[in-house]
């Protein structure tokens, strides 16, 4: 009997947060959506679906465009898992929701209301800021003691993140946006094959990419160490400056990027073509298009960070364990119709707000 009690005391103090209630957490991103699920019933598999969301925005066509298909996911993937019906279920919407925020606020609003009522699914647009603590708290729980630098950079093909415990940059530049930007500026189109770039055009990008980060330090902090985790540098820039330096293939582990290697790599790669390109950094022709952006891009950020080198370590993250922890995120489950008047109001910061100052339901 005293067990029992104790049992039921311990429950009560740490809330109905603990293992004890089910949850499932979606991490909407610009390629497709991850989900997992934590506490009584729950797997540990993480569920995916490939699902392109930037495309359809760059096109003008809005996020509601893709209504059915990421409805669909948000009811088959926990589905598939054999999480239980009952879980409290959360959805995180980071660089392409954004967007659609900024193209059509009330579009997306409607949206959100309408995914909830059709697949029970809460989902929140979360800002900028958000995405870069949930980064860092990922890659903290993925690396442990081998994480030695003060900040993460975790680069998608929407956003990019320099994230830290006291501070974090985030810009929605990532892979496929900032490669977008550079063909909008050099070429005039949405997508293009950059290269071979003249010498007139490798300043102009190597300029754009220093504006992209002019608030980095005010934002991150001025000194700061960076841990590269994402794949676009640990599986596309890394082993291609090894190929270059005749090092062969990226080891396992940890290892470093230089300024010096990166800028020399960017100087030799920029007046080849892909095909050249692919044949001198042994990437394959269908990812070499990406390697010279990718290097622009990490080159402006090392120098606006004045940062000489950086550590790479191959390790596979995502948002999802950090947002099955997120205390105010679940909180706004039950309080989404709320939440969605506060999205009208005030935007992105909607999710700073105190969902216990809602009106009961």
């Amino acid at each position: 009997m005293i067990r029992i009690l104790l049992s039921a005391l311990l429950i009560c103090a740490l809330g109905p947060s603990w293992a004890q209630e089910c949850r499932v957490a979606f991490d909407l991103g610009s390629s497709g959506m991850r989900a997992a699920a934590r506490g009584a019933g729950a797997s540990d598999r993480v569920a995916r679906l490939d699902l392109d969301l930037l495309a359809p925005l760059w096109a003008g066509l809005g996020l509601d465009s893709q209504f059915e298909p990421v409805a669909s996911g948000l009811q088959d993937l926990p589905r598939q898992a054999g999480w239980p019906a009952s879980c409290v279920k959360l959805g995180a919407g980071f660089s392409a929701w954004r967007l659609a925020w900024s193209q059509n606020p009330s579009s997306l609003v409607s949206m959100l209301a309408q995914l909830q009522q059709r697949t029970g699914v809460s989902v929140l647009v979360m800002p900028q800021t958000v995405e870069g603590q949930l980064a860092y708290r990922s890659a903290q729980s993925a690396l442990g003691p081998a994480l030695k630098t003060s900040h993460v950079l975790d680069m998608g093909g929407g956003s990019l993140q320099i994230a830290g415990e006291r501070g974090s940059f985030g810009t929605d530049l990532g892979q496929r946006s900032w490669r977008q930007r550079l063909c909008q500026q050099l070429r005039g189109i949405n997508l293009c094959n950059l290269q071979p770039l003249r010498l007139a055009d490798l300043a102009n990008a190597r300029d754009l990419a220093g504006v992209s980060f002019e608030e980095l330090p005010a934002r991150a902090g001025p000194v700061i160490s960076l841990t590269a985790i994402s794949r676009p540098i640990t599986r596309g820039v890394l082993p291609a400056l090894r190929v270059m330096h005749g090092l062969g293939e990226s080891k396992a582990g940890a290892s470093t990027i230089t300024l010096g290697e990166l800028s020399a790599a960017i100087d030799a790669l920029a007046p080849l073509d892909v095909q050249a390109t692919a044949h001198r950094t042994g990437a394959a022709v269908t990812f070499s298009a990406n390697l010279l952006p990718d290097m622009l891009l990490l080159e402006g950020l090392m120098r606006a960070a004045h940062l000489q080198q950086i550590e790479v370590s191959e390790v596979s993250i995502d948002n999802l364990s950090a947002l099955l922890m997120d205390e105010r995120a679940f909180a706004w489950t039950g309080q989404h119709g709320c939440y969605l008047e506060r999205l009208k109001a005030s935007g992105l910061q909607a999710y700073f707000s105190d969902p216990a100052s809602c009106p009961a339901r």
